[in-house]
Parts: C-alpha cells; structure tokens; sequence
C-alpha cells in the first residue's frame, strides 16, 4: 500500500501509531515511563491520574502506566509465540491432510473439527489448566486452541493448489510429489494463512489478557495486561482508573490489530 493511499485513512494511521508505541513499550520501555512497575509508594495509593501518574496508581501506589508500559512486553510476547505456534502447526496439519487426500485427510480434519466445535477460550483454559499457571504456558495454551483455524485454511488452500494445470504439469513431467509440494503447493497456499495471522494477532492479544485476568498467566507482581485489569476490578466504583484506563489501552491495541489486519486482507484480494 503507498504512503498517500495511507494517509487518506485516517484510522489505519492511528491504528499503526498504536501498534507501533505499543512495540516501543515492550522493546524500550524505560523510554516511555521512568517510574518502576514493580515499587510502589503507598502514601499515593489510588491516586487519580494526573501530569505525574498519567493512568494514576493502584492500591500499593504503583503507577499504572509504567505497569501498563511494561506489561507491554509480556503480553506481546505470549501472543507473537501464540500466533507462531498456531501458524507453523496448523499449516503442517493443513498441507499433510489437504495434499495427502483420502482417509489421512478425512481422519485429520475429524479431530480438527472437533477442535473447532470447542469455544477456543474455553479449550486455552483447560490446556492451561493441565500445563500449570504460566505466562509461556497462556502461549502455549493459545496457539493449541487456534491450530484447527490455521489447518482448515490451509487445507482448503492447498485443496484449490493440486487442482491447477501447473500442478499437473509437474507430475506429468516427473517431478516427485515431494518437490511438487515444496515447489508448487506450498508457496502458492500461504497467502491466506499469512492474513488470518494477522488478523489472529488481535485476538490472541485478547485471549492471552482474558486468561491473565482470570488468574491463570503471570501471578503478581508482574505487569500483565489482563492481571491489571483484574486487580482494579474490585474497586471500580471508588477508584474507576484503576481498571478502566488499562483495559481502554488493551481494547485500543485490539481494535488498532484488527484494523490493520483488515485493510492488508482487502489490500489482497482476501
């Protein structure tokens, strides 16, 4: 997309100034907050927000956009590792049922549909719940619950593949059928899998915060998005910022994920 087609679009430009300070927080975010997310002071506990504590603090008197800034990494993080694991697993799965056809393709795509018949963010849970309270096992839980997505995608891209004439072709002149896969199926299957990457971005962002605030990611003190939502939630009525304001900027990275990841599928033909 050029630089002019951009402009024009008001919110995808907001949208990237957000994911783009959201990435600054997690790569230098000492750069954004000088205040530690961890020490608190407790003469200033649920202090409003002011030109001090832009998000306020919470009930030990840390300031909640240093822990907003510096939950930046980890939250990230499990989602990047969420998305890479769903995306190498279930295009595996995917191309091995799609190109091997018959009943390896009807037995695989059996247990995906099962998968797919179970709330993802139910499935992460369960799979948490038997791995141990963690923030590598929210990932890993999360990548496991959105592997039969990325599968039934690829499959069906790959199904539409070894249908073509130049598929053909290459049997008819003796290429092998693994070199027909490296060569022709797989590069020409991907484009649909990439974009639904990129538009899981924003809901692994949100399935990772959900299983944090439910108490399963990490246990504090550590800035987790989802843990400082769930730690103010008590005392909304009284002190409103302890919650709302992070759970404004986790629902702005979302929407911000969404947007861009909607305009590269139309940018595509998707």
């Amino acid at each position: 997309m050029r630089g002019l087609e951009v402009l024009r679009r008001p919110t995808l430009v907001i949208s990237w100034l957000i994911v783009l300070t959201v990435i600054g927080w997690a790569v230098v975010p000492d750069l954004f907050s000088s205040y530690s997310p961890y020490d608190g002071d407790s003469s200033a506990s649920f202090a409003p927000p002011s030109p001090d504590h832009w998000f306020g603090t919470d009930r030990l008197g840390r300031d909640l956009f240093a822990r907003s800034v510096h939950g930046a990494r980890t939250t990230l993080i499990a989602t990047l590792l969420a998305v890479l694991l769903a995306f190498g697993a279930g295009t595996v799965i995917g191309l091995v049922a799609g190109f091997s056809g018959g009943i390896v393709d009807t037995a695989i795509m059996r247990v995906v549909d099962v998968f797919l018949a179970i709330p993802s963010l139910l499935l992460a849970m369960v799979v948490v719940s038997v791995l141990g309270y963690s923030t590598n096992n929210i990932a890993l839980a999360v990548g496991v619950s959105t592997i039969a997505s990325f599968a039934r995608v690829m499959r069906s891209e790959v199904l539409a593949v070894v249908g073509q004439d130049y598929v053909r072709a290459a049997y008819g002149v003796g290429v092998g059928r693994i070199a027909v896969m490296l060569r022709h199926v797989v590069p020409n299957s991907l484009s649909s899998v990439i974009a639904l990457a990129a538009l899981e971005i924003g809901s692994a962002v949100l399935a990772v915060a959900s299983l944090g605030f439910l108490g399963y990611g990490a246990p504090p003190p550590e800035p987790e998005w989802g843990l400082l939502v769930a730690e103010g939630r008590d005392f909304v009525a009284v002190h409103p910022w302890a919650s709302i304001l992070p759970g404004l900027a986790l629902a702005a990275v979302v929407i911000a994920a969404h947007r861009i990841s909607t305009s590269f599928r139309k940018e595509h033909g998707r």
